[in-house]
């Protein structure tokens, strides 16, 4: 028999198990049609479904304890429709209608199997994100496929401009469907997280051991004033790059410069307004991330090659961190909520592949709409693999955040919480 927490999501009736396992034998058996027609993509998405879908009969041992069979059939529609119609139109639609059902079971998998609790709401939002990340995610696999083994999946005889346009129709879709999830999931399945179950554990994560050596944090103690002023430096850069642009009438400088001048002073209005000082090194973090950014668009992402995929780096990392200490201030301000250190640095990677997906999406839009009114576009984008590369970079940025967050970002966290606790 399923924990209480499974209430609402699977369901331990004869006629659904029926019914679930009638849907999950069609999947196996579109599965190996997949795998002798050569549709690798398809053969190891339908197969990832099915094991997801078994894993709570695998854990309980009891055949009965299955997803609704609802969920099932919109993960069934995506392979279905692969298989009878080919790559058409509905496929990039359903698939990520089966992406958002699979992300239903697999969050409530998460809270039921592993360490991790998890209220309404954070399960909730970890849906929509699932989905958005599994979508950046998937076309990032398929366009390596591309490189490595010459496979069209994502080009498909078109041009990169072509492709970069369809690929953000398909992360269009993948946003609708996770918001449809999630709304699903507020609805459908409302009696999830409304009690909330204690699940025993070792440590909480402001008592797990520092994972980084001593010697490395002694390295990167530089002293408070040289990065204040590295920080006062690089603000002072930016303000002459304003007025540079002002005085030139670059509507781009102007607006770039502008932003990133704002974001530098965020510090010191949070400290202000919201009485959450920040580190210096934080601060100057946060002012090297957009202030790398301005010095590309001034003209550096045009005579460095890499230098776009290191400002992605960074400002991935700095969204990063920001989900990091968020999440674990929100661990240590409820008991509803608890993501110990090893789950914690899957979750900072699809909090940030997802945002990487709406961060395209938005540079898709405004780089559109300039080009409908005949403006300088602020954001633009430069085909696929300008697309694609951004998002692995952003991959890079979120691990450099996850594996030095767990020393540097703890004090952030439990300032955070104690402002939480103190509203």
């Amino acid at each position: 028999m399923a924990d209480a927490r499974l209430d609402g999501l699977f369901d331990d009736t004869q006629g659904n198990a029926v019914l679930a396992w009638a849907l999950t034998i069609a999947l196996v058996a579109l599965a190996i049609n997949h795998g002798f027609a050569d549709s690798y993509r398809w053969f190891a998405f339908t197969a990832f479904a099915v094991a997801i879908v078994l894993l709570p009969v695998v854990a309980f041992r009891d055949p009965l304890v299955m997803p609704p069979w609802e969920l099932l059939v919109l993960v069934l529609l995506p392979v279905v429709d692969a298989t009878v119609l080919g790559e058409s139109a509905l496929t990039s639609i359903a698939v990520y209608v089966a992406v958002a059902a699979v992300a239903l079971v697999v969050t409530v998998e998460i809270d039921q199997f592993t360490a991790v609790r998890m209220n309404h709401a954070f399960a909730v939002a970890l849906v929509v994100l699932t989905t958005l990340a599994v979508a950046g995610a998937w076309n990032v696999a398929q366009w390596l496929a591309d490189v490595t083994f010459g496979t069209e999946y994502i080009l498909n005889g078109r041009s990169q401009d072509a492709a970069n346009r369809t690929l953000m129709i398909d992360f269009g879709y993948a946003a609708v469907a996770g918001l449809f999830a999630g709304v699903l999931f507020g609805r459908y399945f409302g009696s999830y997280g409304d009690e909330v179950v204690e699940t025993p554990r070792d440590t909480s994560p402001d008592e797990e051991p520092d994972p980084v050596p001593t010697l490395i944090r002694d390295q990167l103690n530089v002293p408070d004033g040289i990065v204040v002023r590295f920080s006062r430096g690089m603000q002072a850069a930016l303000a002459i790059l304003l007025v540079y642009g002002v005085v030139s009438r670059d509507l781009t400088t102007v607006s770039n410069a502008a932003i990133a001048l704002a974001i530098t002073f965020l510090p010191a209005l949070l400290e202000r307004d919201a009485k959450l000082p920040l580190e210096p090194g934080l601060v100057f973090w946060l002012t090297a991330a957009v202030f790398l950014h301005v010095l590309g668009s001034a003209g550096m992402y045009a005579l460095v090659g890499q230098w776009d995929s290191m400002t992605h780096t960074v400002s991935a990392s700095i969204v990063a961190a920001g989900g990091y200490a968020v999440v674990r201030a929100i661990d240590l301000h409820t008991d509803e909520i608890y993501v110990p250190p090893a789950m914690l640095f899957a979750f900072i990677l699809v909090f940030v592949l997802a945002f990487g997906v709406v961060w395209e999406l938005m540079e898709f839009g405004i780089d559109w709409s300039a080009q409908r009114l005949g403006l300088e576009a602020v954001l633009a984008q430069h085909g696929l693999d300008d697309t694609i590369s951004d998002l692995v970079y952003d991959t890079v940025g979120a691990v450099v955040a996850a594996v030095w967050g767990s020393f540097y970002l703890t004090d952030l966290s439990e300032r955070i919480a104690g402002r939480l606790a103190a509203s």
